[in-house]
């Protein structure tokens, strides 16, 4: 039984990814600051750690879990993060540390802990976003938060190659999650006061599809890297993004 770790696996994109991997059969550890109920949604198949994806000891809190249920852990994926628009002027050292510290330093702490516990053949995905690849306006702090999680991941290809582990991010475009929702009601979001006019309006015209991905879209791309079919991809940042920025 192969066991998955997935932080921040219990809402947007973070539970689709969870979802996918349960019905893959994979046993999951779910970690998160807050439990939503996620044992009792998949009773048997997951189970939660409260922890803080900014401290290296919560990481270990997950990977000790994992031994204790199943006894291995086989993928490791940093989905935990936080976007919000802001102009340069306004960010200031609480913004700052809250972005980098969730996105790109909880990302660093999960690779290295999952450097250590993977077994031969591990698997290790960081989700990552679009804009990692490319800037936008207002959107300084978290770019910069996912250029860097994209930069480990190619890194840590390299790194850890030697020991049969493989190490990917998906990079999605918006994915209409509460979490976005809320991220585009900020007041320096490109969405202004209509957020469902502006994502139609994103799908209509920069999209080549004519829609946005889903997030269970995202967790199909993960599942799939974290496959046998996978086996030669490493250190790549896997546009999902419906043809947003094709590469």
């Amino acid at each position: 039984m192969k066991t998955v770790i997935i932080t921040g696996g219990n809402k947007g994109i973070g539970l689709a990814i969870t979802k996918k991997f349960v019905a893959d059969g994979y046993k999951i550890i779910v970690g998160a600051r807050h439990d939503t109920g996620i044992e009792k949604q998949f009773d048997g198949h997951a189970r939660f750690v409260a922890m803080d994806v900014q401290d290296e000891a919560g990481h270990r809190k997950l990977v000790q879990a994992a031994m204790d249920w199943t006894g291995q852990i086989d993928v490791y994926v940093n989905n935990a993060g936080l976007s919000e628009w802001r102009p340069i002027q306004n960010i200031d050292e609480s913004f700052f540390n809250d972005l980098i510290g969730t996105n790109l330093k909880g990302a660093f702490w999960g690779c290295k802990v999952a450097a250590d516990s993977l077994g031969t053949d591990g698997t290790i995905i960081n989700v990552s976003s679009i804009a990692g690849k490319r800037g936008s306006v207002n959107n300084a702090m978290y770019c910069a938060s996912k250029f860097g999680m994209n930069g480990l991941t190619q890194a840590l290809a390299k790194e850890l190659g030697p020991k049969s582990i493989r190490v990917n991010a998906v990079c999605p475009v918006l994915v209409a999650t509460d979490g976005l929702i809320d991220a585009l009601n900020s007041p320096h979001s490109p969405a202004k006061d209509n957020t469902k006019k502006f994502l139609d309006d994103f799908a209509a015209t920069q999209s080549a599809l004519g829609r946005l991905p889903t997030a269970e879209e995202v967790g199909d791309v993960c599942v799939f890297l974290a496959s046998d079919k996978a086996s030669a991809i490493t250190g790549q940042c896997i546009n999902v993004d419906c043809g947003v920025f094709p590469q």
